[in-house]
């Protein structure tokens, strides 16, 4: 029977070494909570050895959407896996969470032990960056449903907050903006950057119209930004009232889900200037600028909001853990 499912394009063996090769890696990832162990049926989790006393549970799921074609093209899978822990582990941050764990889903129409593998391990990085344990997960080799050489992902994060950090807490007009410098395009509006890009002939494997330094595709590739380890420390602080991942929407879209009905955000264009890489996509695309923040990050990867009186000190604590913040503007009445 198993040559026979064989023959229809599914190798269970290869499946079966597939889990054999990332184990240690998932291994690697084990925190307090969980061993993160493959092979059982579901990922376990004990949250009295995480040291929470009366924890909300927050969980998070998303892709990477089609950044994945540039892999694809380019033959560079290492980094997409961060780009998949990001786009969660972000979300979860946003209530205020710590990510505990992840599993992930990779599907493919034929399963390429060499490429998995590096995809698996680009999640293990993202989860060490994350501090959360990979638990678990699921690889689906179905025949027939993508196009040779490439796969899809999805991906699941549990997090915990004590019920009294659940973020956002009140707003209030006047509290200011700190924005956190993204590494890049993240994980949202590459359906446009690759059709600017085809349109006006920047193929990926050659030199960035904006950064000689490093091809296109490289650029693109670098994975979204994981915030977890330099922001969560602040968001005990009660005058830390919002952290907003900056995703498909933008600055105009995502900082309003924090407000309230009555509040908006105020943002100070000379704060706001483009990284070369949006520069780019502004021209080559003949793009406006409300388009834009609509589209991309526009060089801002999350936004925390917080007190006036609280902004010197995030300022210091963001950048003694490597991140570029400043402040873009401040909340209002509306």
């Amino acid at each position: 029977m198993s040559d026979a499912y064989k023959k229809s394009g599914v190798d269970i063996d290869a499946g079966d070494r597939l889990v054999s090769a990332i184990g240690p890696i998932a291994k690697a990832t084990a925190r307090p909570g969980a061993d993160a162990a493959l092979g059982g049926f579901g990922g376990l989790f004990d949250l009295k050895a995480a040291g929470f006393s009366d924890p909300i549970l927050v969980s998070g799921t998303d892709g990477v959407g089609t950044k994945l074609k540039i892999a694809f093209e380019t033959g560079r899978h290492d980094t997409i896996g961060i780009d998949l822990v990001a786009m969660c582990v972000n979300d979860v941050l946003a209530q205020g969470a710590e990510p505990l764990f992840f599993l992930d889903y990779f599907a493919t129409g034929k399963l390429n032990e060499k490429v998995a593998a590096s995809v698996v391990a680009g999640i293990a990085d993202g989860c060490r960056l994350a501090g959360c344990a990979l638990v678990g997960g699921e690889t689906a080799e179905m025949p027939g449903m993508y196009p040779p050489g490439e796969y899809d992902l999805a991906g699941f994060c549990v997090g915990a907050v004590e019920r009294e950090n659940i973020l956002p807490r009140p707003i209030a007009a006047g509290d200011q903006m700190i924005g956190l410098a993204s590494s890049g395009a993240h994980s949202n509006g590459y359906s446009l950057i690759r059709k600017i890009a085809a349109e006006c002939g920047a193929a990926f494997e050659n030199p960035a119209p904006f950064d000689a330094a490093t091809t296109l595709g490289g650029a693109l590739l670098e994975p979204t930004r994981i915030y977890v380890k330099s922001v969560l420390p602040l968001l005990t602080d009660p005058q830390i009232k919002a952290f907003a991942h900056i995703t498909g929407g933008g600055l105009a879209d995502n900082v309003p889900r924090v407000l309230g009905d009555n509040l908006a955000p105020n943002f100070d264009d000379n704060a706001l200037m483009l990284p070369p890489l949006f520069q780019w996509l502004r021209d080559a695309g003949a793009l406006g600028s409300a388009e834009m923040r609509r589209t991309f990050n526009c060089g801002i990867g999350g936004v925390l909001v917080c007190a006036p009186g609280a902004v010197d000190a995030s300022l210091a604590a963001l950048s003694k853990c490597g991140e570029t913040a400043r402040v873009i503007g401040e909340i209002v009445e509306q």
